[in-house]
């Protein structure tokens, strides 16, 4: 294969020709990817503010919600009784009194009657053993080959509530332990037998006169003076006993119990400085970005971008916005919070705090619906539509970061449409200087054997 370098026919550097041509015809490049990088970080800014966006609606959102304002807190004196939450508690105090305790009801079979009890695999003859529980009996067949042991089995896969164990004594005989699996008279459970014989030893479990059977510890349901109200529950946890909130006993009471149900004013007072936190992040991000520095003549990436300016207005005019809620308070300014210079929100604990009184008009300044109209919400309900709007899926968030990136997908095919008339460019020129290089070569080649012929004429004349 020949062997060819272009330029060397011409002797021109057709190299650096071709470089300087196209290079010419890839400067609009430069330009196209200084753009593209600034739309690049446009997209991931406004994604910065969507995220602080959310967080804003977030907070928002719960401030809205009336279970931001319900929320209470339980305390008792002593560790006797202890409540929980289960849903709206009204606040007061409640005197408890825990009288007894509930317990489940446990009896043995092979007590007195068979002395320490029956010996090993002793078989308790023929017929029905009867297991009522409550208003339901549930009946085992036994044959005369059944003992303490699989009684206790078949008890057990009744699934009745009752658990059957067999005791094994120190002298080897055995006995059966019958114990309710839950607690309070709802679960008392007694026997019957119905022998083939009845003196066979499961004759003799079901009559009483025997003994064979006995109740060692009773079923019965807890029980406490509520207000000096007698009160009783199943389990040692009263769950009806007062709405929204449940108390439990673990033991008698010496003296009455004082449980106290407060509103949960600190969780108020988080969730509104969650709030202003939020707000306050996005509108320092909002700022940063639309801020021109005098000093350095540094604009922000979006300063003049009309889609974040009016975004940081309008975030600002919800903060003015006077609430009809129906309470003392009809703006944020009425609870502590004022707008400082740069427009961040600031919270004077003592006024907060002597808002947090007033809960009632606390929350209808955060939480008063919007009208049919979608106005005259509270504060909360307006930052939570107006965020919900800008989060929407064609909201003015996802629109604006949709138009940023068509421009950027707009600026890629740019930038290959110069990339390729440069291509084209190079291999056009590359073409013209091989043509030339060859027709420059012939006529060269053309002039050294006209140049030889002359010489070779004058030679022979001479």
């Amino acid at each position: 294969m020949a062997i060819t370098s272009v330029g060397i026919g011409s002797g021109l550097d057709v190299d650096k020709i071709v470089t300087q041509l196209v290079a010419l015809e890839k400067a609009p490049l430069k330009t196209l990817e200084t753009k593209a990088e600034t739309i690049t970080s446009r997209i991931s800014t406004y994604a910065e503010i969507k995220s602080l966006t959310d967080t804003l609606n977030s907070a928002a959102a719960k401030l809205s919600r009336d279970s931001a304002w319900n929320g209470v807190n339980i305390s008792s004196s002593s560790s006797a009784v202890t409540g929980a939450m289960t849903g709206i508690a009204q606040p007061g105090s409640y005197s408890v009194e825990v009288v007894q305790l509930a317990q489940s009801q446990t009896a043995v079979i092979g007590n007195a009657g068979a002395a320490n009890g029956f010996a090993k695999d002793d078989k308790l003859g023929a017929g029905t053993f009867t297991l009522t529980v409550g208003e339901k009996s549930f009946d085992i067949e036994l044959t005369g080959s059944d003992t303490l042991t699989t009684l206790a089995t078949a008890i057990n896969n009744k699934d009745s509530g009752i658990q059957a164990t067999v005791i094994t004594n120190a002298d080897g005989t055995q006995r059966l332990m019958m114990r309710s699996k839950n607690t309070g008279t709802d679960a008392a459970f007694s026997i019957a037998t119905t022998a083939t014989d009845p003196n066979s030893t499961l004759g003799r479990i079901g009559d009483s006169g025997q003994s064979y059977y006995s109740v060692s510890q009773t079923a019965q349901n807890a029980k406490i003076k509520l207000n000096n109200v007698e009160v009783e529950s199943t389990s040692n946890t009263f769950s009806d006993a007062l709405p929204g909130m449940s108390l439990t006993v673990s033991t008698v009471s010496t003296s009455p119990t004082l449980v106290t149900v407060a509103a949960d004013t600190q969780a108020m007072k988080e969730g509104i400085q969650t709030f202003v936190d939020a707000y306050n992040a996005l509108n320092d991000k909002l700022s940063a970005l639309t801020r021109y520095n005098a000093e350095t003549g540094v604009s922000g990436l979006l300063q003049g971008d009309s889609t974040t300016v009016s975004i940081q207005n309008a975030l600002r005019m919800l903060t003015m916005n006077i609430v009809n809620g129906g309470g003392a308070f009809s703006r944020l300014s009425d609870i502590g919070i004022q707008m400082e210079q740069g427009g961040n929100l600031a919270v004077n604990d003592t006024k907060m705090t002597s808002a947090l009184t007033d809960i009632a008009s606390l929350k209808g300044l955060f939480a008063t619906k919007a009208d049919s109209l979608g106005a005259n919400g509270g504060i909360g309900v307006n930052f939570k539509s107006f965020t919900d709007g800008l989060l929407a899926y064609e909201g003015t968030l996802n629109t604006k970061t949709d138009s940023l990136e068509s421009s950027l997908k707009r600026n890629g095919t740019d930038q290959d449409k110069v990339l390729a008339r440069a291509s084209t460019l190079e291999s056009r020129l590359l073409a013209q200087y091989t043509a030339l290089d060859v027709k420059m070569a012939s006529l060269n080649a053309l002039d050294t054997y006209v140049t030889q012929q002359i010489a070779s004429w004058n030679k022979s004349t001479n």
